[in-house]
């Protein structure tokens, strides 16, 4: 093109100036009119005869130039393809370059061969007869291999645009229409994918393009519709809230109880510990009273023992002291022999005996007030004589 423009401009310049100087040079061969003489002075010199000549037939030349030449350069950019026609008939396709064809002869229909992009805004209906606006966009790119098929088939871009618009909102509505509105809104994220699925089957094989996306920019339900799916959203949020409040409820509820039951099980650990403990101490106490009694017991006995000696009666072994299998001591055990003993010096052992328990318990003090004519307080002699107190082994 800028080929063309400068040899154009060279070649006006030219023709220009060859028909200034066949003009001048006419001026000349016929003469000009003197005004101060008033006469007109010819110039018959053959000079000026050969330049209107050679002035007309450059301004001719280049003219003709003009008209031929620079519109026969053609250049292709690069983006684009050119399909070339020779008298209408379509003989083959140019890449990018600049080429030399004769404009009267051969023309040049330009195809762009970068990506196309199609806004496409149309209205379409859901299952369920909902109405909704949508927007896509859709991207192509022609295939130059095929620019010839392209140009027989549509003859220019802008017809082949125009068949790519109306297959791409076909095949969207077909996929709208198969899913009821709220299917298309819960899974509006999927349907996209699945238009540029179908339009891509539709247009790259039959049209001569390749599709390189397409997207579902936007869906556009009516006022009412939308109003409506607010309200069950609203209504489905309310009710999420619900079983949550519920759920948590639930759970303190749950909680509650186990803490509840937490407690009430250290509580009773703690009864039952306390529980043993008392019986520990009761068992302790019983325990410690059956040693007492066994202690009194065992003193008693020796203090029978004692007394039944002081008073004469004879004390005999019946076994010998000993050790259990645990180690513990089995203290001896005697016994008294009573023989033909009245019963007065029988009883007389637990008459001593108590007296012995009074002494125990006496804290040395006599009473303040004594009934009666006289207190007496009978305190033993220790016996003599024939008292067997070297057989005392208790």
């Amino acid at each position: 093109m800028v080929i063309g423009v400068t040899l154009g401009i060279l070649f006006a310049v030219f023709a220009v100036a060859g028909i200034v100087l066949f003009i001048f040079s006419s001026r000349k061969v016929a003469g000009s009119y003197n005004t101060r003489t008033k006469q007109v002075t010819k110039d018959d010199r053959p000079i000026w005869k050969i330049t209107k000549w050679v002035g007309l037939g450059v301004g001719i030349l280049f003219a003709a130039l003009l008209f031929f030449i620079p519109g026969s350069f053609h250049t292709v950019n690069a983006g684009e393809i050119a399909v070339v026609k020779h008298l209408g008939e379509i003989r083959e396709a140019r890449s990018a370059g600049t080429y030399f064809d004769f404009w009267i002869t051969e023309k040049y229909d330009m195809y762009d061969a970068k990506v196309q992009t199609l806004d496409i805004r149309d209205n379409a209906y859901s299952k369920d007869a909902q109405t909704m606006d949508i927007t896509m966009t859709v991207q192509y790119q022609i295939d130059t291999g095929k620019v010839k098929e392209i140009a027989t088939t549509y003859g220019s871009l802008d017809a082949l645009s125009t068949k790519i618009r109306s297959v791409s909102i076909e095949r969207a509505k077909s996929v709208l229409s198969a899913r009821s509105a709220m299917d298309i809104i819960e899974t509006r994220s999927t349907i996209s994918p699945e238009v540029e699925k179908v339009v891509q089957a539709a247009i790259s094989e039959n049209y001569f393009v390749t599709i390189n996306t397409v997207v579902l920019t936007n869906i556009d339900f009516s006022d009412a519709f939308e109003q409506t799916v607010e309200q069950k959203m609203i209504a489905e949020q309310e009710q999420l809230k619900a079983q949550y409040e519920a759920e948590k409820a639930k759970i303190e509820a749950e909680a509650r109880a186990d803490v509840a039951r937490i407690q009430a099980e250290a509580e009773l650990a703690v009864a039952k510990l306390a529980a043993e403990a008392r019986i520990a101490a009761a068992e302790g106490d019983a325990q410690a009273q059956v040693a007492i009694a066994k202690a009194e017991a065992r003193a008693t006995k020796l203090k029978s023992l004692e007394v039944a000696r002081m008073l004469g009666f004879e004390i005999r072994p019946v076994s010998d002291e000993t050790t259990d299998e645990d180690g513990n001591v089995i203290e001896a055990e005697y016994e008294i022999v009573f023989g033909d003993a009245s019963d007065a010096k029988v009883a007389l052992i637990a008459e001593y005996l108590k007296y012995i328990e009074y002494l125990s318990k006496w804290n040395g003090e006599l009473p303040d007030v004594i009934t009666g004519d006289s207190a007496t307080i009978l305190i033993p002699a220790p016996s003599t004589g024939n008292n067997n107190t070297g057989n005392n082994n208790g």
